[in-house]
């Protein structure tokens, strides 16, 4: 599958460097977040408009050994695997409500990507996908990320925050100068694709969130 120069997205972000790694809590309001900017996602297939009651941003921040991502959720409504055991990894966990990473550190293989899933219920899911093999994902990749979410039903939010090892995709350190590309998505409710409420920060402007051309850009400052 080759990429549609046509489509590329421009998208582009700065991703600032934080002073030391932590263990994600999903606590937002700490200090390593203040000023990290925040990327809106919009409907996945009109880039600029939002979704009512699901407004969703997402910041990222690194260090040497690690991109850290931060996820707002609102929602009016919830749906996750009830009853199960956060600690496996769940198949087919974009069925149901769940935020996403698509990374790439290495822009010139633009078909080869990581993928990282976290739910509600801090239930998760990591793939390695490569769109010019068959089959496309390997499921059997474990990457060790970190993740945790909480949800505050007062406010009708939940957050999340992933903890992604460079080393899991290949990458021995994260540099300042070093630019790769990635897509943020957001899925909530159940059914099929046009009935549900999807997001993403690049809007792949398809019924698929698979399209590296349409990935942005996030570059790492000093």
């Amino acid at each position: 599958m080759s990429p549609n120069p046509t489509y590329l997205s421009t998208l582009q972000a700065s991703v600032p460097r934080l002073p030391g790694d932590f263990e994600p809590d999903a606590d937002l309001a700490k200090p390593a977040w203040r000023g990290v900017p925040r990327l809106t996602l919009h409907h996945y297939r009109k880039p600029g408009r939002t979704i009512p009651r699901v407004n969703t941003a997402v910041a990222a921040a690194y260090t040497p050994s690690r991109l850290y991502l931060a996820y707002r959720c609102q929602y009016f409504e919830m749906h996750c695997y009830q009853g199960e055991d956060p600690g496996p990894e769940r198949w087919l966990l974009w069925d149901r409500d769940v935020v996403e990473a698509f990374v790439n550190p290495f822009p010139r293989s633009m078909n080869t990507y990581w993928e990282f899933e976290v739910a509600p219920n801090n239930q998760w899911i990591d793939l390695a996908i490569d769109l010019d093999r068959e089959p496309v994902l390997d499921a059997g990749w474990d990457s060790g990320f970190a993740h945790a979410t909480r949800v505050d039903e007062g406010k009708k939010e939940w957050t999340c925050e992933m903890s992604i090892p460079a080393g899991a995709m290949g990458v021995a350190s994260i540099r300042p100068g070093m630019e790769w590309r990635i897509n943020f998505f957001r899925c909530d409710g159940v059914g099929e694709i046009r009935q549900r409420r999807l997001l993403a920060w690049s809007p792949p402007l398809e019924d698929s969130f698979h399209i590296p051309s349409r990935f942005g850009t996030i570059l790492f400052q000093p």
